[in-house]
């Protein structure tokens, strides 16, 4: 079975330094069972000067954040939920277990 999570979905961080905080999911890195959120885990990195960053110095990004400090969103309660997987018309469709309410991919 892979993740649930998928890349543009809402969540909630639920454990760790960001506990509580909400974002966007930017990128999934299925293998790893970790994910990029918009905004949360900024790390500062010190790079060189190159082309693309001329400058160089310390730059901050976002870091991966383990898969299951996370959880989704549910856009119409605006509160987080756990997911499932249902078939419909042939599709697996996710929903939320709580309110039933599908989450569009």
């Amino acid at each position: 079975m892979g993740l649930l999570l998928k890349k543009g979905d809402s969540v909630q961080v639920i454990a760790g330094k960001e506990k509580g905080k909400e974002g966007k999911i930017l990128k999934v890195y299925p293998k790893d069972l970790k994910v990029l959120v918009e905004g949360l885990n900024k790390v500062k990195r010190h790079t060189k000067p190159s082309q693309a960053n001329p400058q160089g110095g310390i730059v901050e990004k976002e870091a991966k954040l383990d898969y299951s400090n996370l959880l989704a969103v549910d856009p119409k309660t605006s509160k987080g939920g756990r997911l499932g997987v249902k078939e419909k018309d042939g599709k697996k469709v996710r929903y939320f277990r709580k309110s039933g309410s599908e989450l569009s991919s």
